[in-house]
């Protein structure tokens, strides 16, 4: 291991550490020491190599060699966050500026009858039972390295609770962005969502990067989903080149209700995307869509997996990436169905255009099935741009680029039309567009 890697974690484990003799009774908080047995669990294993089978393809050598400011200060202003706004784009909009929830800066339009939202520290502090009910109980400190760093430092983030029956009419969007105009910056922001019984809302997160320093963000959301409810989730990733992210959803949905997700990454140096939804209830249905488009020395992982642990469950996958130039894509997407888990469907696809000899693409589906009355699938292609309907294009007057651009969005349309927050869809399509057809 290098001296770097050994000076991150060392700093990491002494900062928790100097935190917590300043905590007085907190320290004895059942918050506080889940907080404290994942800062062992994240002593003990490190940071992750690529003789981590679920890091093959993944190394992480070049984020952990350099030095972050965690949680520092910032200098955005009203006059940044114009500048970032989408046209059109109206709701409760949060900002979370290098991992801090910012309240002056944000706007909430619902009704408190409608929608609870606070900073997870704040709700956990007013609740602490939130902290044994829910925190934690889907994101598994024992399951990955970054969960638990990212659970030992869970401080700052959002707390979305939606009541039974209630439908949240205005769109939730929640804008990380990392303020790496000065210096090195890091974030461990930690989301909960709670949607009650019957209960229907949209959410989506957004992250950006402002500046040319280096950024870390480590972010895990646990989504709970209760009987009937309805929940829409998007993610999109438009962040710097020097922009390092491993984001990680844990989502539980139960009986006869309906999670729908869609992750759009445009931009970023280094992008892992992990993305688990456990089907825990009878007739219950989740959609999972991607969207990935790395170019120059990207590199872009999303690992999914459906977890069906009930029978009657139905489960969609589409994922598509576009690669160029010297970048790297990884798909890893599971199935994996509980022998209880009767009469499931699951279904799963990852198709690839690569527009470089120079650009890699690793794919692995995977179908893991206990139960014998079920119908599952899955399959992966990797190709170049349809010569036939190249050439029948630029026949017709279309000149190359023109074509290519046309070609590979209407290959991207059957992603980007599932975005049902219109004011979002249509800035990603300008914005997919406008990438599509750089050189």
């Amino acid at each position: 291991m290098s001296t770097e890697t050994i000076d991150l974690k060392t700093r990491l484990v002494t900062d928790f550490y100097a935190r917590e003799e300043v905590m007085n009774g907190e320290a004895q908080s059942d918050f506080h020491q889940t907080k404290r047995r994942a800062l062992g669990i994240f002593e003990e294993r490190g940071f992750p190599t690529p003789r981590h089978e679920e890091w093959k393809y993944s190394n992480v050598r070049d984020m952990i060699s350099h030095q972050y400011q965690f949680n520092g200060e910032h200098a955005v202003t009203e006059e940044v966050i114009d500048a970032l706004k989408i046209a059109n784009l109206s709701g409760n909009i949060i900002y979370i500026i290098n991992g801090r929830y910012e309240a002056s800066l944000s706007t909430l339009v619902s009704p408190p009858d409608q929608l609870t939202i606070q900073p997870l520290y704040e709700a956990i502090r007013e609740n602490p039972e939130l902290a044994t009910t829910y925190f934690g109980q889907l994101a598994k400190s024992e399951s990955d390295a970054f969960t638990a760093l990212n659970t030992a430092f869970a401080h700052d983030g959002v707390f979305i609770q939606v009541p039974a029956g209630k439908v949240v009419e205005q769109p939730i969007i929640l804008r990380f962005i990392s303020d790496a105009r000065t210096e090195n910056v890091g974030s461990n922001p930690r989301n909960l969502f709670v949607v009650g019984r019957n209960a229907q809302v949209k959410m989506a997160e957004s992250y950006r990067t402002i500046g040319s320093e280096r950024s870390l963000t480590n972010t895990v959301t646990e989504i709970f989903v209760a009987e009937g409810a309805n929940v829409e989730y998007y993610k999109v990733q438009n962040e710097a080149e020097k922009a390092y992210h491993v984001g990680t959803t844990h989502v539980n949905i139960r009986d006869n209700s309906h999670f729908y997700s869609a992750t759009v990454t445009l931009n970023g140096g280094f992008i892992r995307n992990n993305l688990t939804i456990e089907l825990d209830g009878q007739h219950c249905e989740a959609f999972m869509y991607g969207l990935y488009f790395p170019d120059e020395k990207q590199h872009i992982d999303n690992h999914t997996l459906a977890d069906h642990r009930q029978p009657n469950s139905y489960s969609s996958e589409l994922y598509k990436g576009v690669l160029r130039d010297r970048s790297t894509g990884v798909f890893n997407g599971k199935i994996f169905v509980r022998q209880d888990a009767q009469k499931t469907n699951a279904y799963q696809s990852c198709k690839n255009v690569v527009l470089s000899p120079d650009a890699t693409m690793n794919t692995k589906p995977q179908l893991e099935i206990y139960a014998d009355d079920v119908k599952c699938s899955h399959g992966t292609t990797t190709g170049q741009l349809d010569e036939e309907a190249l050439f029948y294009m630029r026949s017709r007057g279309i000149s190359k680029t023109e074509a290519m651009t046309l070609l590979m969005y209407a290959f991207c349309e059957d992603v980007i039309s599932q975005i049902k927050i219109d004011a979002i869809r249509e800035h990603l399509e300008g914005v997919i567009t406008e990438k599509l057809a750089k050189k």
